[in-house]
């Protein structure tokens, strides 16, 4: 059981494919698919809204024409043995559903990202739209206060905590910095001052996972654990010291090919009772990767997320782009299977658990400004969004047991409406179906689905 929060290897490589985004429907002026910015935004959207009058049918159909191209981040390059990648994915171009519906409120033209240019607002989710999505609103604004969720990632980012303070500006989100204790940025030894050498591509990686920590749990503190290099031993040596340093909740939005070393991984680096570690499925469609083999994190997998007209605002469906490109999920070739997973066809560690928002065509605004991947407001994609998003969810539901191994709470809340089930799509080819398609209930992609609140991220 666990206690309530009070108040309820580095290598380079790119590629670009074209996303696309459904068209909304009339929910689009309830639901929300903008992003909550700071007061005086919000007030020129309104005064321009009031004198131009559109229909809900012809912000569906400018919606529909959205598209974009990504790429994989600068530390998403295919890993070497014994290294991990990042699964982050930028976009580069194109314009995205929420830039097509904020041009037809407004009456003008929509504009477009270009590579490597910054951009003054954002273009992407934001902390509004991920907790109304996902039923967090309420305990976004009274939970997570005293609870520390950490950001695993390798090589340093030199302006973590200003871009930090400028998305949470941007958003009216509360000060998360050094000098109030919110916020941490330590090496994998726990120094605050001999920190690993900076690299854009990871930076990117480590504004993607402290912008989502912020929009989904805005009252936690963050602790940024920035390992030395980007192979799996000091990556987990990073983890255990997040752990060393106090944090319940790690995120690992990396991952790399499985090996017959990852049982032993396992026990050295990703065995902790009582903390909820989350690691992301992976971007390339069916497959499993490692760390989220280990049956002692939740694999989080990834999901298409649209506004739609049904009562809860949204709908979602597995994430895939091409046969190639989307979320992992697999059976596991060495890890055995948890107690807690049932399903009957793999013997062995299933993955993923859970899911949330990670196609780059839905995908999440990050500020981030360092380096050649630094260009101000980015959209990022990728399953390196939904772990980070998860792990702030399991801190928003309090702090685990101590004894526990946080993975399992999904699986007792299987089938309730405390998950979102996920059952339109598909992440490749297989032949077992449910190990790439989506199906009611349990399925690889997207696991027992996404959540819809916190009562299923508690024991």
């Amino acid at each position: 059981m666990r206690t309530p929060t009070p108040n309820s290897p580095h290598i380079r490589g790119r590629w670009r494919q074209l996303g696309s985004a459904a068209a909304a429907t009339a929910a689009l002026l309830v639901a929300g698919f903008g992003t909550a910015a700071h007061a005086s935004a919000a007030t020129a959207t309104t005064a321009t809204t009031a004198t131009h009058k559109v229909s809900t049918k012809a912000i569906a159909a400018q919606v529909a024409k959205a598209h974009v191209q990504y790429e994989k981040a600068g530390c998403g390059a295919t890993p070497k043995k014994g290294y991990a990648a990042c699964n982050a994915l930028r976009v580069t171009g194109g314009t995205t559903a929420f830039m097509e519906k904020q041009a037809a409120l407004k009456g003008i033209a929509p504009k477009t990202v270009k590579p490597n240019a910054a951009s003054d607002s954002p273009t992407g989710y934001g902390p509004s739209d991920i907790q109304s999505a996902y039923g967090l609103t309420d305990a976004a604004a009274s939970n997570g206060s005293g609870e520390t969720v950490a950001i695993v990632d390798a090589y340093d980012d030199p302006n973590a905590e200003a871009d930090l303070a400028t998305y949470r500006s941007y958003y009216g989100l509360s000060d998360c910095t050094t000098d109030n204790g919110c916020f941490k940025k330590v090496s994998q030894t726990g120094s605050t001052t001999s920190l690993p050498s900076a690299d854009s591509g990871w930076a990117g990686e480590e504004s993607l996972d402290l912008d989502m920590v912020s929009a989904t749990c805005p009252n936690c503190n963050i602790l940024l654990v920035e390992a030395k290099s980007a192979s799996d031993a000091n990556l987990g040596t990073a983890v255990n010291e997040a752990v060393k340093l106090g944090a319940k909740f790690v995120s690992n939005s990396y991952g790399g090919s499985e090996s017959s070393s990852d049982t032993s991984y396992d026990t050295s680096y990703y065995k902790h009772a009582g903390v909820a570690i989350t690691a992301s499925a992976g971007d390339e469609g069916y497959g499993a990767e490692y760390p989220a083999a280990s049956r002692y994190v939740t694999a989080v997998g990834g999901t298409a997320l649209k506004t739609s007209s049904n009562s809860r605002g949204w709908t979602e469906s597995v994430w895939k782009t091409s046969s190639t490109e989307g979320t992992g999920s697999g059976c596991s070739a060495y890890d055995a299977k948890p107690t807690w997973q049932t399903d009957t066809s793999c013997s062995k560690r299933m993955i993923a658990d859970v899911s949330a928002v990670a196609d780059p065509a839905t995908g999440v605004s990050v500020y981030d400004s360092y380096g050649s991947d630094g260009t101000g407001w980015n959209t990022y994609g990728g399953t390196s969004a939904s772990s980070p998003l998860i792990a702030s969810v399991y801190a928003l539901a309090g702090t685990p047991g101590s004894s526990d191994y946080p993975a399992e709470y999904p699986y007792a809340a299987a089938g309730t409406s405390a998950l979102n089930d996920v059952t339109s799509g598909n992440n490749g080819t297989c032949s077992t179906s449910y190990y790439c398609t989506a199906k009611s209930g349990y399925d690889g992609p997207t696991g027992w689905g996404t959540p819809e609140g916190t009562d299923a991220f508690t024991g």
